[in-house]
């Protein structure tokens, strides 16, 4: 009996939040910097920009500062793969791109600064589904393999202005590998496991009607 009352109760604070919630629909786009790291000791990865856009959806909670936010974005990354110099530069360039639909889902927190604008920080986990080339061609000789979902967090801090207009940045942490390459032995012997992750900054504007 407890244990019914006790979901009841949960169940009708649910859905009295929710029903209290304000919602506000907009639009999100912004620029993308890879930061890729890779497994092998023989390559490297130089980072490149990249971009995202896509409808956003904002809940305010009717507990004082706190916050949902949403997205659907079309996200592009990409970098440079090469191989180390003594140098230290790379040499036989190759870009990898990673397009996918990234569907972020954000706790945030805010404080205010007047009618004007407030602050926010917020964190939460993004899903991500490729939908460009899962596989890459690298050198004539190996591919570069997507995998065709991926888990990431993000972390960031942002500003409201007007009530309309948001800009943010945040730092986007891949968990778990992005991409592989798959090869030959004897090429894998040579460059080892060749296994990635496209973690990236990121800084977006977004605009609530």
């Amino acid at each position: 009996m407890k244990k019914i009352f006790s979901v009841a109760l949960l169940a009708t604070m649910l859905f009295a939040t929710s029903a209290s919630a304000q919602i506000d629909f907009g639009v999100k786009g912004g620029l993308n910097v890879t930061s890729m790291s890779l497994d092998s000791k023989v390559l490297d990865a130089s980072n490149q920009a990249g971009f995202f856009i896509g409808p956003t959806v904002k809940f305010t909670l009717p507990i004082v500062g706190l916050g949902v936010d949403a997205s659907a974005l079309y996200d592009q990354r990409s970098a440079k793969i090469g191989v180390e110099n003594n140098e230290g530069g790379l040499t036989g360039e190759q870009t990898v791109k990673q397009q996918q639909i990234a569907i972020p889902i954000n706790l945030r927190y805010g404080i205010g600064l007047g009618d004007a604008a407030s602050i926010f920080f917020f964190a939460g986990p993004q899903f991500g589904f490729n939908v460009g080339d899962k596989e890459q061609k690298l050198w004539g000789v190996t591919d570069w393999k997507m995998k065709s979902s991926n888990f990431s967090v993000n972390l960031g801090l942002g500003a409201t202005l007007l009530k309309h207009l948001q800009v943010s940045a945040n730092y986007n942490i891949a968990c778990g590998k992005t991409g592989e390459i798959e090869a030959v032995d004897a090429v894998k012997s040579v460059i080892g496991k060749g296994e990635g992750k496209n973690n990236a900054w990121q800084i977006a504007v977004a605009y609530y009607f």
